[in-house]
């Protein structure tokens, strides 16, 4: 809170008096984040003609917004485990949403495709992917959120798509 004070020029009585406490302002940022994120996910999604699409969608919405907002992404990566109480279940529950949202494009995805893959591990992997972008990007030299979101995309859907053809042809 006092890093916060300093950054913000808000003295530190006047940050408690709008949070209560640094567990609140992490509980507003993260859940303002996830539910935006959900939120222009979903409306997006509404345009996407097929699995593959919604895949890019999904990626794209999300690296746009941790680009954009990159501070707020160091926060939901190295306090994401202070929240207590109903603050940490309200939380969770919207990213269980996001979570299942990708489950079910990957799910569609490998229905089209006739693919058999782990869902749970290929959605976590592209959560990794994305997630520490945060941790390398840097504007002046890297991408801007679109071509990353589509190198991603790249990477992902080859290993998907490839991986589980390999593994089907190794079967027979």
């Amino acid at each position: 809170m006092r890093d916060l004070s300093r950054a913000s020029g808000m003295s530190l009585a006047g940050l408690y008096y709008y949070f209560e406490s640094k567990e609140r302002l992490l509980f507003i940022i993260q859940k303002h984040t996830f539910s935006t994120i959900v939120q222009r996910l979903k409306k997006r999604l509404d345009s996407a003609s097929n699995p593959e699409e919604q895949v890019r969608i999904f990626i794209l919405n999300h690296l746009e917004y941790f680009l954009a907002n990159p501070q707020a992404m160091k926060v939901l990566s190295h306090e994401a485990e202070v929240l207590k109480n109903g603050f940490a279940s309200e939380v969770a529950a919207i990213k269980r949403e996001y979570y299942r949202i990708c489950v079910g494009l990957l799910d569609e995805l490998k229905r089209e495709r006739g693919l058999e893959f782990s869902t749970r591990i290929a959605v976590l992997s592209l959560f990794g992917m994305m997630n520490w972008i945060y941790t390398w990007h840097n504007p002046r030299v890297d991408a801007d959120a679109a071509h990353v979101a589509g190198e991603m995309g790249d990477i992902f859907l080859r290993g998907v798509t490839m991986g589980a053809r390999g593994r089907r042809e190794s079967k027979q």
